[in-house]
């Protein structure tokens, strides 16, 4: 009787432990990167004076739509984003800026400004888009500062990020640019029941006068 008593803190240490939920990896994903993952975002992250050209389409629970990327030019940490959509009345819409600053230019001529890109977006035309992250999660990197988790598949590409709330899906990585590592040309994020889907048809690398 006094081991059984003795037994009992013991018990109940065990019974705790086991209640305690491990997030299982999706199947066939390892969160082992490769062995070329260092030299490789190193890569990625050197490869930040860029444009590229697509398609953007935003599904959330007040709204959805689509707009045509004509361009999204990036010279360090300086974007230029020219959207063109129907959708919504948006018209040709520019976002030029840096991570902390946005200047917005809408169909009309109107130009807005704000220390708050994301907020600003959102006010503007009802999209939520994580422009201070997707400058990163578009090449293939988490965005600094922040918490994440990475994903492998069996093809030792990187499969998914996981940072900020957000899971994005690397759904297909092209060989755009002979001299830089493949590049992502289907990006789908999702955080609660926002989705965000980034088709990109082309990548071309500009001159770093840095």
């Amino acid at each position: 009787m006094i081991r059984f008593w003795l037994l009992l803190p013991l018990i109940a240490l065990v019974s705790a432990c086991t209640t305690i939920q491990v997030e299982p990896l999706p199947e066939g994903m390892t969160d082992q990167p490769p062995a070329n993952w260092t030299g490789r975002s190193e890569q990625l992250r050197q490869f930040d004076h860029w444009r590229l050209m697509g398609k953007l389409a935003i599904r959330q629970p007040s709204d959805s739509g689509t707009a045509l990327i004509n361009q999204w030019v990036q010279k360090g940490e300086v974007y230029d984003l020219a959207l063109s959509s129907s959708f919504l009345g948006m018209g040709s819409t520019r976002l030029k800026g840096t991570p902390g600053f946005i200047e917005l230019t809408l169909p009309g001529g109107d130009i807005y400004q704000s220390g708050d890109p994301e907020a600003l977006v959102e006010a503007a035309t009802g999209w939520q888009l994580p422009l201070n992250h997707l400058i990163w999660w578009i090449r293939g990197l988490p965005a600094p500062g922040e918490d994440f988790r990475l994903l492998f598949g069996t093809d030792q590409q990187l499969a998914i990020i996981r940072q900020s709330g957000w899971e994005i899906r690397y759904d297909r990585w092209q060989k755009f640019l002979p001299s830089h590592p493949s590049l992502p040309a289907k990006i789908t994020a999702l955080k609660d029941d926002k989705r965000v889907r980034l088709v990109i048809s082309d990548w071309r690398e500009l001159g770093n006068t840095k």
